[in-house]
């Protein structure tokens, strides 16, 4: 079990004693669950707002969508779609993380307020790591195997966890060259990013091999089209089940954070996982 902590810009999140939980919000067109839902900002901050109210510990804003396919967004516009719901919600007291792997964009982001950069990339581009590293934010560190374009062409490894872990240290190594400091840093293993359904599976079986490195780890499994195979499922709206069983595995097997779209039940999911293994005392029913 992980109980480290994760420290964000001016302040420490614990896991010491629960998993976390990233609420989502897309404010893009195009998203594979929610594109178009919440494209203005009003809408946005409201939705953002619901989540926290519900039990997020983050808000994850993005305006550039990462499904396979997806193409590339410039800057500008991601810092339009993405900076008024930001400084929306920090204004409200929600803790933000902002969903980018531009500098320009996570520089906007920290100016508004923002306490994390969640980069999918893993700082691909050169200047995203002296960004975070001055900005004392929070930051993960994500593995993607090719692009949002190009991802799940035909995605192979030899060991799936391995591999990722491997990358993830060389890339959290990295950071700190850089000057980020390890308690800033958290990784996810890119759950559905360039991974066929067995690479999933197999990630989220093997999780203890990503937490055993004691960096916090990140996981996302929100309503991707794996579960969707499993469940055969085409809606992505309709898999919030299947999602909640992901969330439920991945607190047992030392997940510091759980990345979702619906976080009420995620929140129950938690609940039960912890209850059951940090052995955390709950009072006796009928």
């Amino acid at each position: 079990m992980s109980l480290v902590d994760w420290a964000i810009r001016d302040r420490v999140l614990s896991t010491a004693d629960r998993t976390l939980i990233m609420g989502v919000v897309n404010v893009t067109p195009d998203s594979f669950s929610d594109g178009g839902r919440f494209l203005g900002s009003d809408r946005a901050i409201a939705h953002g707002r619901r989540l926290y109210i519900d039990g997020a510990d983050l808000v994850d804003v993005g305006g550039e969508s990462s499904r396979p396919g997806a193409e590339a967004v410039p800057a500008a516009e991601e810092i339009r779609r993405v900076a008024p719901v930001i400084a929306g919600l920090v204004g409200a007291g929600v803790p933000v993380s902002v969903d980018t792997s531009k500098p320009e964009v996570a520089a906007a982001a920290l100016a508004e307020g923002a306490l994390v950069v969640n980069d999918i990339t893993a700082f691909g581009h050169p200047d995203m790591a002296a960004l975070v590293a001055e900005a004392r934010c929070g930051v993960v560190l994500m593995h993607i195997q090719g692009t949002p374009r190009t991802m799940q062409d035909n995605p192979t490894y030899g060991d799936v966890t391995v591999e990722v872990r491997d990358f993830l240290m060389e890339r959290a190594a990295m950071a700190e060259m850089a000057g980020v400091e390890r308690p800033r840093i958290c990784i996810d293993p890119g759950i559905g990013f360039g991974k066929a359904l067995r690479h999933n599976l197999q990630l989220l079986a093997r999780l203890d091999l990503l937490v055993s490195t004691g960096y916090p780890v990140l996981v996302g499994t929100s309503r991707k089209s794996f579960l969707g195979t499993i469940v055969d499922e085409p809606d992505p709206a309709e898999r919030d089940v299947a999602t909640a069983a992901t969330v439920a595995i991945a607190a047992t097997r030392g997940a510091a954070v759980v990345r979702v779209h619906n976080v009420e039940m995620a929140r129950q999911a938690v609940l039960i996982a912890d209850a059951i293994v940090r052995s955390i005392d709950v009072e006796e029913g009928p």
